[in-house]
């Protein structure tokens, strides 16, 4: 298939979301790309890691095999590994082409998990995710802001299993917490959404708020309740 004359493409874009365990980001993911489709736009929904052949083996490794004992280095590089194989095969092939691809955890989950959940030193972590990434961020990233404890009892309330990085301790996952919040504070381009109301509540929060970046894509998406 023949490349579109540039005045034909479209303008794709990048969404990623993050959030402590149970914040509520595949639910609104998926409520978003299905809006978006019904607006007319093609979506990607990827999840990170995950969404290659690569990203699927390092998932299973990193967060199913719960026995398993990975370093917080080697941790880091798995998904730094995994993330790489995304860029290049999943959101630079997306966004090329004038998909919104959305993503469920990207660069700043590798901040919050491995830099201040494990205590890696920040400047390595970044350092590494920009040789991993190739310099690709966001259009937007939605931080649904929780408290680990309304998340944590999301997910008992949801009878849901227990996958490698959620069995760590509550001191792990209030680190993970305030270091989402600290960069929501300080870097542009995250967007801090309260996550803690319904699911629907919570979805007019994110449209609208999106919306206020992206008018031409989002026209339409203050007609919901907030």
């Amino acid at each position: 298939m023949e490349d579109a004359p540039p005045s034909e493409r479209k303008s794709g874009l990048f969404l990623a979301f993050e959030g402590v365990e149970g914040s509520g980001k595949t639910t609104q993911v998926a409520l978003l790309a299905a809006w978006l489709r019904e607006q007319g736009h093609e979506v990607v929904v990827a999840r990170e890691p995950g969404s290659t052949p690569l990203g699927e083996r390092v998932r299973r490794t990193v967060l199913d095999e719960v026995a398993l004992e990975v370093p917080a280095r080697s941790e880091l590089f798995l998904m730094l590994a995994a993330r790489a194989a995304f860029v290049e095969q999943v959101v630079r092939p997306g966004v090329q082409a004038g998909r919104i691809v959305i993503a469920d955890r990207f660069e700043l989950s590798t901040l919050a998990y491995q830099g201040a959940g494990r205590g890696l030193p920040l400047d390595e972590v970044a350092e590494c995710n920009a040789v991993a990434t190739g310099g690709v961020t966001p259009d937007a990233t939605v931080l649904l802001d929780v408290d680990p404890g309304v998340g944590a009892g999301r997910q008992r309330a949801a009878g849901k299993s227990a996958d490698r990085m959620e069995r760590e301790d509550e001191a792990f996952h209030r680190r993970v917490a305030a270091a989402y919040r600290e960069h929501a504070a300080r870097v542009a381009g995250i967007v801090r959404v309260d996550a803690d109301a319904p699911r629907d509540q919570v979805q007019a929060r994110v449209r609208a708020a999106l919306a206020s970046r992206f008018p031409e894509t989002f026209a339409g998406a203050g007609f919901i309740s907030q």
